[in-house]
């Protein structure tokens, strides 16, 4: 590889950082329109076709994020090594991306579908529990062990990233889940109109995910900066 191909795999990482939180903010901002009851219904449709169009870009960020991540540590292993072999060789890091390759295609089209395939959602679902479990046994593995993986910089900052995102995955299944009652609501106010029922129920299913959204801020621009600083690392 050439000289400069760490530092674009970098710029890479920085961009759906980026992305990622910028288009978060987006989908914040729209979903003030969606819940104003001042609005007409049409208009209130246009914001949620802005809310969700501006939602695949950070979905599209998370799954992305990890395959750049692993491209990272295999151009910069520090001896990391897995039952005497390398942890990520060229083949394995190949391997990542098609996987997240197929998690990428299955989050997309449950996006596009707006989860009226059950089997894409509960492909989707699968991926991101089994990622949740590894990744969070990972990150306390790298947070506590003295020398995770025969690695000797002291790479605790890359356990609390991988923790943060383990959360940052952990808080989407929660919007998720708070959002249930959204879409049914949201059918009434354009077929018979609003009322204070429909309202209570679009607020609270919004609203409540708002604890959720500003974890989820939070771990990506925690995560940013340990990237950024690596606290404690000898490198």
């Amino acid at each position: 590889m050439g000289p400069h191909t760490h530092g674009w795999w970098i710029v890479l990482h920085l961009i759906l950082f980026v992305f990622w939180l910028g288009g978060d903010l987006g989908v914040f901002y729209a979903s003030r329109f969606v819940l104003k009851p001042g609005l007409s219904p049409e208009a209130r449709a246009t914001a949620l076709n802005i809310m969700s169009g501006l939602d695949l870009g950070p979905k599209i960020c998370l799954v992305l994020f990890l395959p750049s991540g692993c491209t990272l540590m295999a151009l910069e292993p520090h001896g990391a090594r897995l039952f005497g072999m390398p942890l990520f060789t060229w083949w394995q890091t190949a391997l990542v991306w098609l996987l997240a390759a197929v998690w990428l295609a299955a989050t997309i089209a449950d996006h596009r579908t707006h989860g009226r395939f059950r089997w894409v959602r509960r492909a989707d679902w699968t991926i991101r529990l089994a990622l949740i479990a590894a990744l969070a046994a990972v990150a306390v593995y790298t947070l506590s062990a003295d020398r995770p993986f025969g690695v000797t910089t002291d790479p605790r900052w890359l356990g609390g990233k991988l923790a943060l995102y383990t959360a940052a995955i952990a808080c989407g299944l929660g919007i998720r889940l708070t959002l249930r009652p959204f879409g049914a609501a949201f059918g009434i106010l354009m077929t018979t109109g609003s009322d204070d029922a429909v309202e209570r129920t679009l607020k609270r299913s919004v609203d409540g995910c708002l604890p959720y959204v500003i974890a989820i801020w939070t771990c990506v621009l925690a995560a940013a900066a340990l990237g950024v600083f690596k606290p404690g690392a000898d490198l």
